[in-house]
């Protein structure tokens, strides 16, 4: 397996690791849920240098708006939307967030997994424009803090202010000497940031960092049961080469009034049927229904789905999970439904996304 260039500080840190696309990354360093609510009360420290970094230079906006299904040419420099990169059949490759840097330089971040399959989309698409793809993924450490005392930890490090930037905006910046990235994004629900690091300077800046008394350093138990109640999609689960973007619930990011995009032709057949619709479900008592679980119609026989991600929510105390269902039945809130529980049916209803909002 990959290891991130601070694997052997995790190590020393006690943490247990975890096979997650192809990387050994850390789990945990102690108990999940202290880590989840480190995040959602005062600050958590993660590593996600297993993600990718792609920078586009060049007639950039152009090869965004053709190989992605969003218009990334309307951003503004410092600005960053989410967005995903499909295939022809208008199926979900990978889910992004594309930054502009400046108006001929985009940096997209690709999932860890789907790194290659990005790359070879975009070089693909690069055939028609004068532009430049580079893999940049093994020069960054990318870190996270996050959290409602995240921007003020952060602040005592850099040369820039930190409050004024807007969610979803990026700048660049100094911690010491060293010349960083800084991105208000996360992946958690709550306020934060992350890194971009050279790798060689990334080891100090990531213990000073872990030292603090606000924050602790977390593993990816943490960060899914924290996406999970921000209702974001992990690729794998909520999101797969089966899945189109309108099925997932994420039909606002494509954007069908371009002259032409991968996949257009397909997405606005798409975007008509109703085979499968992602929906929240909260449940009852404390036994949670987890990934592959079966979903049913109260006294059915026949599954009408399954659960995507599934947790007993630790901010909320009660079960919560995304599922993929019979998008015929065009179930609304509040809709009762069962969930197969090692042989158990259990409760839960249909609720709106996200389940946490800070």
């Amino acid at each position: 397996m990959l290891r991130t260039p601070l694997f052997d500080e995790h190590q020393g840190m006690g943490a247990a690791f975890t096979d997650f696309g192809g990387w050994e990354m850390p789990v945990r360093y102690g108990s999940d849920l202290d880590e989840h609510h480190a995040v959602r009360n005062s600050a958590g420290l993660f590593d996600i240098s297993h993600m990718g970094e792609i920078r586009i230079k060049g007639e950039a906006a152009e090869l965004l708006d053709y190989a992605l299904v969003s218009k990334l040419s309307g951003m503004k420099d410092g600005k960053a939307k989410y967005t995903m990169i499909c295939n022809a059949d208008g199926k979900v490759i990978d889910d992004l967030i594309v930054y502009r840097i400046q108006t001929d330089e985009y940096l997209i971040v690709a999932n860890a997994g789907n790194r290659h399959a990005v790359l070879v989309q975009l070089l693909n698409a690069a055939e028609h424009f004068e532009v430049e793809v580079t893999d940049e993924s093994e020069q960054w450490v990318l870190l996270a803090l996050q959290g409602p005392k995240a921007t003020s930890v952060l602040n005592e490090f850099v040369d820039v202010d930190l409050e004024p930037l807007p969610y979803y905006s990026i700048a660049s910046g100094k911690i010491g000497q060293t010349e960083v990235l800084l991105a208000r994004t996360g992946y958690t629900g709550e306020d934060g940031f992350e890194i971009f690091i050279p790798d060689t300077e990334a080891l100090k800046i990531f213990r000073a960092l872990a030292v603090r008394e606000e924050v602790r350093v977390c593993g990816l138990a943490a960060r899914d049961t924290l996406r999970l109640e921000a209702g974001m999609p992990l690729y794998g689960h909520e999101l797969t080469l089966d899945v189109n973007p309108f099925e997932a619930g994420l039909g606002r990011v494509v954007a069908l009034d371009k002259d032409d995009f991968v996949g257009k032709v397909a997405l606005e057949e798409l975007k008509t049927q109703k085979n499968w619709k992602l929906y929240g479900l909260k449940g009852e008592g404390k036994r949670a229904a987890r990934a592959e679980y079966e979903i049913y119609l109260p006294g059915g026989e026949n599954p009408i789905g399954q659960v995507t991600s599934g947790a007993l929510s630790p901010t909320l105390g009660y079960p919560v999970a995304m599922a993929y269902l019979d998008g015929s039945l065009e179930l609304e809130i509040g809709s009762k439904l069962e969930a197969d529980v090692r042989g158990t049916r259990i409760g839960y209803e249909v609720v709106e996304l996200p389940f946490y909002r800070r």
